[in-house]
């Protein structure tokens, strides 16, 4: 049996398709416009790569803020439950994930292999990586750059302010004073790192602690969460995957599930792209 879990994302839309066997692949994309075309290529892509087609997948979940525009999925999860499910299926004994997206961030507390409680900052940049997207932008350099710089810092410029459009006024005052750029760098993450552990410490923070998302790729914002933290924190080795991954998990629970009662997992009334998209696709690597 094959299953695939959609993550679409504000910023990126992941894909994982996975056989019974716990065998997967995955693909991750840019997050496009016009949502349902878009998941419609992406997930051709994705079966492209698997060497599979739509008919051969069994059941098909989907996640993410963008959840609603998968018309060929059989159901939709919350971010939460499926970002549990992937952290804890790649790391069994997680206690605390704190998930760093581009648009918002969570924390979620795992007890037995499930959700006991979380929190979630939805409503403004500051404490996501947006906050970091937008310091970059002010600063003209590449997001990916910010996180190595801020550790060759070796005196900090404090942050007072959180709200992007203060930290932005602030930032250009620093530099106007003379700060190292590194050391304003420093201060943002350390800024960021402090107002995600205040976060996550309102459901109580217990390692073994799991850090996924784009946050988990930026080396500065790591260093920093894990002082506020006192201790070091795991990261998987495609730490945007968790959420996909763990809608595959579901799709497959569900599907076999059904198996079991003797039911079908899913009836198919959608289609995707004509066959014809893939004579115009390149190779994937």
């Amino acid at each position: 049996m094959f299953f695939a879990g959609l993550d679409v994302g504000s910023t990126m839309t992941k894909i994982v398709i996975r056989k019974d066997s716990g065998d997967y692949l995955s693909i991750i994309k840019p997050t496009g416009a016009e949502h349902r075309r878009f998941v419609d290529k992406v997930m051709t892509e994705a079966l492209y790569k698997a060497k599979l087609s739509f008919e051969q997948i069994d059941y098909i979940v989907a996640t993410g803020y963008g959840r609603v525009n998968v018309p060929f999925a059989d159901t939709q999860l919350s971010e939460i439950t499926c970002h549990m499910k992937g952290v804890n299926w790649l790391y069994p004994s997680v206690r605390t994930i704190i998930d760093i997206g581009g648009q918002d961030s969570k924390g979620i507390k795992v007890k037995n292999g499930k959700t006991n409680s979380f929190v979630m900052n939805d409503k403004c940049a500051a404490g996501t990586g947006r906050f970091l997207e937008v310091m970059a932008e002010l600063l003209g350099m590449k997001l990916e750059e910010i996180g190595e710089m801020a550790l060759r810092s070796g005196n900090p410029v404090a942050i007072s302010k959180m709200c992007t459009v203060f930290a932005r006024q602030e930032v250009l005052l620093r530099l106007s004073d003379g700060a190292a750029l590194e050391d304003i760098l420093a201060g943002l993450h350390q800024a960021l790192a402090a107002r995600i552990f205040s976060m996550v410490s309102k459901i109580g923070i217990e390692r073994e602690v799991v850090l996924t998302g784009g946050g988990a790729k930026n080396a500065g914002l790591v260093k920093f969460l894990e002082e506020r933290l006192g201790f070091s924190v795991q990261k998987p080795d495609e730490p945007l995957l968790t959420g996909a991954l763990g809608a595959s998990l579901a799709a497959q629970e569900i599907a076999q599930k059904a198996v079991a009662d003797g039911a079908m997992p899913k009836q198919k009334n959608h289609t995707l792209t004509p066959a014809s998209f893939f004579e115009e696709m390149p190779s994937v690597n």
